[in-house]
């Protein structure tokens, strides 16, 4: 099973906890394998913190942090090693401003199940989360 997340940019922390439980799940229940994630907020590093620390537990999995641009900026605050990384060659030619959200496209494409932290109805995270659900993948939203 392939796993993505969108979420917030500015997703409180204390979400880490109910994100590790549920993670632990599709692990263990689910048989999750395969992780892609973004680096553009607290969400993003907040998930790549928690499948840095269940790689520990479960080394079986894998997760990427798929990235938007080849280059890197100055609010990147992560520094991730090449190998925790990829780049789709469909965004080298994608102009910059559409570039994350064709980059979400493309993990929401791979993936079976979508974990999100939407709080309403605006936002990227939002339409990523509504297309994920009228393409019939299983979302699970960690904000009640």
């Amino acid at each position: 099973m392939t796993v993505t997340f969108f979420g917030h940019r500015d997703t409180p922390s204390s979400v880490a906890p109910e994100l590790k439980n549920v993670l632990t799940a599709l692990i263990e229940k689910e048989g999750a394998t395969l992780f892609y994630v973004g680096n553009e907020g607290n969400f993003d590093r907040t998930v790549y913190d928690t499948l840095k620390e269940l790689k520990e537990k479960y080394p079986f999995i894998e997760y990427k942090v798929v990235l938007a641009y080849l280059t890197k900026r100055k609010k990147d605050i992560k520094n991730f090693s090449f190998s925790e990384t990829i780049y789709p060659e469909k965004l080298a030619e994608t102009p910059l401003r559409f570039a994350i959200s064709k980059r979400n496209s493309i993990m929401l494409n791979l993936a079976d199940t979508v974990v999100t932290y939407v709080r309403g109805p605006g936002g990227g995270a939002a339409d990523f989360k509504r297309l994920a659900e009228s393409k019939g993948k299983r979302v699970i939203n960690l904000c009640k």
